[in-house]
């Protein structure tokens, strides 16, 4: 199998580089920024987009993406009107998109319907922080029917019995967190050389890395290890201005001056 996710990353690699992957809320603050930001921030160097759907009761976000997805709840974003905006921008752009959503939302909908309908939005994965391993085989099987990735998270402090069991259920890429905790920009670079070596000891899928990365130079820190760099909480906060588009590119921009090559291949 390979879908456009497996295709980015194995030309990232091909070229000895590394990708940026920022996180838009679906519906903030409109659904038509979000179509609009999309493109653009693809345009300023996004390899792959993450787009949060937006749940009432957001699952390890700090309060600048929390306050996003309340914000574009109450504007009446829905799971379908963040699937037609996808389409939408999936329409001019080839650009990776996966979804960002808690596993109650799939169930609520159905997960055979979710993932048919995310699909078919042009979303080339999934990635469910909350998945309860019971859970796990037969969305990942729907996955692969479908071609999308899906991707779990695993935590610094993820035991290697852990890792192996997070990491088996995953395609297309590796979701780590820098830290524990909740999301949000940090001063300090992410130290992650040690998460990734465990994470590359147990499985060869790429790793991307997020929470508190926030600057060009987070980014450059990130990408000496892992595959791809995650921005979330910097840019949406940068997307409460009156130009949320091009704030979102601009952001985008200086974060892909921070990209680089890993310090150790995988």
């Amino acid at each position: 199998m390979t879908n456009r996710i497996d295709g980015i990353f194995q030309r990232l690699k091909g070229s000895n580089r590394t990708g940026l992957m920022p996180f838009l809320t679906g519906g903030y603050p409109s659904l038509a920024v979000t179509t609009d930001a999309i493109g653009a921030v693809a345009a300023a160097g996004a390899s792959i987009l993450e787009i949060g759907i937006p749940f009432s009761d957001p699952i390890a976000d700090g309060p600048v993406i929390s306050a996003s997805m309340h914000e574009a709840l109450a504007a009446g974003a829905t799971v379908a009107g963040v699937f037609q905006a996808v389409a939408a921008a999936r329409a001019k752009s080839d650009v990776g998109l996966v979804a960002m959503v808690s596993a109650s939302i799939v169930t609520k909908i159905g997960m055979k319907e979710f993932v048919a309908a995310a699909s078919d939005a042009g979303f080339d994965g999934l990635i469910v922080p909350d998945l309860d391993f019971a859970c796990a085989d037969a969305l990942a099987q729907l996955c692969d029917a479908r071609e999308m990735s899906l991707s779990l998270l695993v935590a610094p402090t993820s035991c290697a019995r852990r890792v192996a069991e997070v990491t088996a259920l995953c395609r297309g890429f590796i979701y780590l967190l820098t830290r524990a905790g909740v999301t949000g920009a940090r001063e300090a670079s992410p130290e992650i050389a040690a998460s990734v070596a465990a994470i590359r000891a147990a499985s060869s899928l790429p790793i991307a890395a997020g929470f508190g990365i926030s600057t060009p130079a987070h980014v450059a820190a990130v990408t000496q290890y892992a595959d791809a760099a995650i921005v979330g909480s910097a840019l949406i906060r940068r997307m409460g201005s009156t130009r949320p588009v091009e704030a979102a590119a601009e952001f985008t921009q200086l974060l892909a001056a921070g990209l680089g090559t890993r310090a150790s291949a995988g």
